[in-house]
């Protein structure tokens, strides 16, 4: 056993592909992020402010339906779900309009 030559397991108790970079945005922010961006996506380009809109929120959550859940961020990926499905159906009423007769 490597542990009694020094090889110690009590600083590193993860292995190192388990362990999560400390680097990026935390939960909190890419909560308010998505919940800008679905605000923001009701008023310009809501084709691509929605769906980063769900991303962000997405990943604000957790990734996860269960357990408590940050509002912000809640809240971002349900607007962000409204920008999208209205961008669509506006493109799609837009090219339904235009379609060549005149």
């Amino acid at each position: 056993m490597m542990a009694g030559f020094g090889h110690t397991t009590r600083k590193h108790p993860r292995s190192r592909g388990r362990t999560w970079s400390r680097s990026g945005p935390d939960r909190a922010v890419l909560g308010i992020i998505g919940l800008i961006c679905a605000i923001a996506g009701f008023f310009v380009l809501g084709i691509i402010l929605g769906p980063i809109a769900i991303v962000c929120g997405w990943l604000g959550m957790g990734r996860s339906w269960n357990g408590a859940q940050p509002v912000p961020a809640l809240v971002g990926v349900v607007l962000g779900a409204i920008d999208t499905v209205l961008a669509i159906v506006w493109l799609a009423g837009a090219s339904a309009m235009g379609n060549g007769m005149f």
